[in-house]
């Protein structure tokens, strides 16, 4: 039972937002939506809160636990609170807006998790990304990859280093070496944790062909450097053409990248399997040195949409935009206004009228209520001067005796 003394609390993890942060993170959610729409995005507002069939769509196991779940009280059935605005995104393209071709969509707003993605992090970041849907080809994997890149550039992280991956090439090994369920999960699990001897003891006791064994035996060592990729398609040879494509795709993104950012630092890592069970193609990830955990993710996950009636390729990103405010080194705006007297003639409302709809900040002071101008963020102030109201500078010393 809480006490009184610690109403004022808020449960770990949920955290608010307050002045002046606050403004700056509108700021660069304007900027934001401006470069999205730059490029063709085109915003969507998704439901907080929707029917858990649908939100979970498509989505995995690890969404459905960071879900919170309650019965809605009109129908009975389950409802979720969003725990990522991805799948609302899919479902809006594929059920909703029925297009034929390339569809860019970009979100943002607050979702809710059940626990947080690491130690004192959030549970209700503030999500930030784009989705396009239409298209398989790696172009728009190059298109949504770089257009990630320059939001975290608009928010001013400069240094990133780039993580690439391809869930297919793992698939397809998969496949060829005939794993049972249970045995993909196993070996799935080690390979996140890089466990090098459990790998090897566990396609040790299996009973598969010496070349499959070797292949998912390199898997787990085949990350570095973008040079990775030539090691990768000497070992794996003769894996078959989805790994060579695979390969292939990858090699293009890196080289595409480079053309775009000649200095990004790219790390390759076959073994990155994040999302597994919801991506299908390539995956990207962008960290920086500030931050252990990745601060904007993608990559593709094609046919997604078909639950809601159309199988839609798709491929996009989300950030979080609290994480990118904190990170950032974007330049601080100076905060300026006009400090105008409490309500007056005719003349002195017509002024304040005007300067507000010229972009102006003109705060009024309040009778009884003294406060500095200057503590209010105001370098100017309106005054009657032979019988005008004109605005005129701040004296940089100020009195308390208002205006």
């Amino acid at each position: 039972m809480m006490i009184p003394e610690d109403r004022w609390l808020l449960p770990e993890g949920i955290e608010e937002i307050l002045p002046p942060a606050a403004g700056r993170l509108e700021r660069l959610r304007r900027e934001l939506l401006d470069l999205y729409e730059s490029w063709g995005y085109e915003l969507i507002i998704p439901p907080l809160i929707e029917f858990l069939d649908s939100l979970l769509t498509g989505a995995g196991d690890d969404l459905e636990l960071q879900t919170f779940k309650l019965t809605d009280q009109l129908s009975g059935r389950m409802m979720g609170v969003r725990a990522d605005m991805t799948p609302q995104a899919a479902r809006i393209d594929a059920h909703l807006l029925k297009r034929h071709g390339p569809v860019r969509l970009c979100y943002m707003g607050t979702v809710l998790r059940t626990r947080a993605d690491g130690f004192g992090g959030s549970r209700s970041p503030y999500q930030a990304g784009i989705e396009l849907y239409g298209h398989r080809g790696d172009e728009s994997d190059l298109e949504v990859l770089t257009l990630m890149l320059e939001t975290l550039h608009t928010a001013g992280i400069r240094e990133v280093h780039l993580d690439l991956g391809h869930v297919a090439i793992f698939r397809e090994l998969v496949r060829q070496a005939g794993l049972s369920t249970q045995q993909e999960r196993g070996l799935f699990e080690a390979l996140q944790r890089k466990a090098l001897p459990e790998i090897h003891q566990q396609l040790a006791e299996w009973a598969l062909p010496a070349s499959c064994r070797e292949w998912l035996q390199a898997l787990a060592t085949l990350n570095g450097g973008p040079e990775a990729l030539d090691e990768a398609e000497v070992r794996l040879a003769a894996c078959g053409s989805g790994v060579r494509e695979a390969l292939m795709m990858l090699r293009r993104l890196v080289g595409a990248l480079r053309q775009q950012w000649p200095n990004l630092p790219i790390h390759v890592d076959l073994a990155e399997l994040r999302g597994y069970h919801y991506h299908t193609g390539v995956l990207f990830s962008a960290y920086t040195p500030c931050q252990g955990a990745a601060v904007a993710q993608g990559g593709r996950y094609d046919e997604i949409g078909q639950v809601f009636g159309r199988a839609r390729p798709a491929t996009g990103f989300s950030t979080d935009l609290a994480t990118l405010l904190w990170l950032g080194t974007s330049t601080e705006v100076a905060v300026t206004g006009i400090y105008a007297p409490p309500v007056g003639d005719a003349e002195l409302e017509e002024q304040v009228t005007r300067l507000r709809r010229q972009g102006e900040r003109v705060i009024r002071a309040l009778p009884g209520a003294a406060m500095e101008p200057h503590a209010l963020g105001c370098d100017r102030r309106l005054a009657q001067q032979v019988g005008k109201w004109i605005v005129i500078p701040l004296p940089n010393s100020v009195n308390h005796t208002g205006i």
